[in-house]
């Protein structure tokens, strides 16, 4: 039986202003969000509401102690929790309109209930974690040296607003490695085995859209994004549908390692791992859906189908050139370190690859990619 749901009632505003004056923000909502954010495109708006700045509790990617101490910083009695930002500010919202968010490792452990208890607005200010419209909240656990997620119904937002005016400043390297994770949650939610014809609608729209405004990009240069970023955002959003319903995969898996130890960002280090899970798929099975996206992928490159991941590659090469593991610090000895962490805690995402991977798998990816 195939299942499908888009959960968040989605908005899309031109400008923050008609955002904020359609909310009718008041005393009990609480924003969530960068101050570089918020000064730009709000603070002249006179806002009545109390305001969070996520950067005050640390930098980089969301993590458990991020959580905790934003937690007992956090207002009482707020009714309504508007969360404005990238991947960071919207998945440590996401558990902040639980009842007990906290201890956040009890959480993510499943001693603690899962009970909602605020509205849930989602602003998401890059092109590339579709977080808006998921039941996923990501952490790195800094204790436990890896990256997990959480995926339960509370976690949904009750509304995803699209505003594409909030990423006209969006730094290019920010833009590339959003759009690129956002390329594989629409890969991986494409070949999952939850995947069906409503899901792969959506996957299949936003590798285009993606893709098509990569080939603008070559061929017009960086600044041609300006022009291209409602298209980036809905593919964004379209992406998080699709992956929200059939799930994230290899890709995400062995890219969480990378990414808690060496705090490579998220979109990168999925990056360093796509092609060479994509490789590795088709080693063991190179038929059934992955010949149709490949076909897909080909047409819209223009190359012969045997070529896709080499020609793909040349083209994520202009908008983020690839780096080797050890280009980032990785050494030998992390190798088993990563595998022996993706085995053991990423369960939910392995069981979403395209065929099954071992740890002997697992270990001859990052030896290739090394």
């Amino acid at each position: 039986m195939d299942k499908f749901m888009i959960k968040p009632t989605t908005l899309l505003y031109q400008t923050c202003k008609e955002f904020a004056a359609d909310m009718n923000l008041c005393e009990n909502d609480l924003i969530i969000t960068n101050e570089y954010i918020y000064d730009p495109n709000f603070k002249n708006l006179n806002l009545k509401c109390a305001t969070m700045f996520q950067e005050k509790y640390g930098a980089g990617e969301p993590s458990d102690e991020m959580v905790e101490h934003m937690y007992r910083d956090m207002p009482k009695n707020v009714k309504r929790i508007i969360a404005i930002g990238g991947g960071t500010v919207l998945d440590i919202s996401k558990l902040f309109a639980l009842k007990k968010p906290s201890p956040v490792l009890e959480l993510f452990d499943g001693k603690l209930p899962y009970e909602k208890d605020k509205e849930l607005i989602l602003v998401p200010t890059t092109c590339g974690t579709g977080s808006e419209v998921t039941n996923v909240s990501v952490l790195a656990l800094i204790s436990r040296n890896t990256k997990k997620g959480l995926a339960v119904d509370e976690l949904y937002g009750d509304t995803a607003i699209l505003i594409p005016e909030l990423l006209k400043s969006l730094p290019f390297k920010v833009f590339a490695t959003s759009s690129i994770d956002a390329l594989t949650h629409a890969v991986e939610s494409c070949l999952s085995p939850k995947a069906n014809e409503a899901t792969r609608m959506f996957s299949y729209r936003a590798i285009e859209k993606i893709l098509k405004g990569y080939l603008i990009i070559r061929d017009k240069g960086p600044e041609a994004r300006a022009g291209l970023m409602e298209d980036f955002l809905l593919a964004s959003n379209y992406a998080g549908i699709a992956f929200g319903n059939a799930g994230c995969a290899a890709v995400h898996a062995l890219s969480y390692p990378l990414g808690a130890k060496y705090h490579v960002p998220h979109g990168e280090s999925n990056y360093a791992m796509f092609t060479g899970v994509m490789n590795c798929y088709m080693t063991i099975k190179s038929d059934g859906e992955i010949a149709t996206m490949n076909t897909f992928i080909a047409g819209l490159l223009d190359c012969k189908v045997k070529d896709v991941y080499v020609e793909l590659e040349k083209l994520l090469n202009i908008v983020l050139p690839k780096k080797a593991l050890h280009e980032y610090g990785v050494n030998q000895e992390d190798l088993r370190e990563f595998t022996s962490s993706v085995m053991v805690n990423q369960g939910r995402l392995m069981a979403n690859n395209f065929v099954v991977l071992d740890a002997d798998a697992v270990y001859g990816i990052y030896q290739t990619l090394f």
